[in-house]
């Protein structure tokens, strides 16, 4: 009886990683740099600051303030315990999370601000995701504010999805060059 080697396939190149896919390492590495941060923050402000307390750091502009958000961003849709909500929102965040991990790799490595907007949004959106699974809601801490005006508590993952869709749509109103192909296309 003779057994076929299945483990490798004649005349194919030796398996390695594509060029493209190495150079978005140095992204994806953007993105874990985020999430660390990220979890390290809310760790350290858990562990140091008592919910709903409050550290003055710049007086009339900025605090670490210690919350638990059960919603989405701002709050809204805040679950307060409903676990079919929390559910629905984590679900949601995954499923956000996925499209934003196609478009990454659909992303040319040549459109580096894209990458690097897609990169702040994927490690932002994970920490926040990672919380709401563990926990049901996300700790928010930086309350920023101007007299009596305070803006909603949000975080590290909150600022670099904020940071990444700004970018992102910077480089969808840039003018992009026209690769020769397309030009060409274009002109007959």
């Amino acid at each position: 009886m003779n057994e076929v080697d299945t483990t490798a396939v004649p005349n194919s190149p030796p398996m390695t990683s594509s060029p493209s896919a190495r150079s978005k390492g140095s992204f994806l590495l953007v993105a874990l740099a985020i999430l660390g941060l990220d979890q390290w923050s809310k760790w350290m402000i858990e562990a140091h600051l008592p919910q709903y307390a409050s550290e003055t750091l710049i007086p009339g502009l900025l605090n670490f303030t210690h919350v638990q958000n059960t919603g989405v961003a701002f709050g809204l849709f805040a679950s307060h315990g409903d676990t079919l909500r929390t559910l629905a929102l984590s679900g949601l965040g995954t499923l956000a999370l996925g499209v934003v991990l196609v478009y990454f790799w659909q992303t040319p490595a040549s459109n580096r601000l894209l990458l690097t907007a897609l990169a702040l949004v994927l490690g932002g959106a994970i920490g926040n995701l990672m919380d709401r699974v563990a926990s049901g809601g996300v700790t928010d801490f930086i309350d920023f504010y101007v007299g009596t005006y305070h803006w909603h508590t949000f975080n590290v993952a909150d600022s670099a999805i904020t940071v990444g869709l700004v970018l992102m749509a910077w480089d969808a109103f840039r003018s992009h060059p026209v690769p020769a192909e397309a030009a060409r296309a274009e002109a007959a």
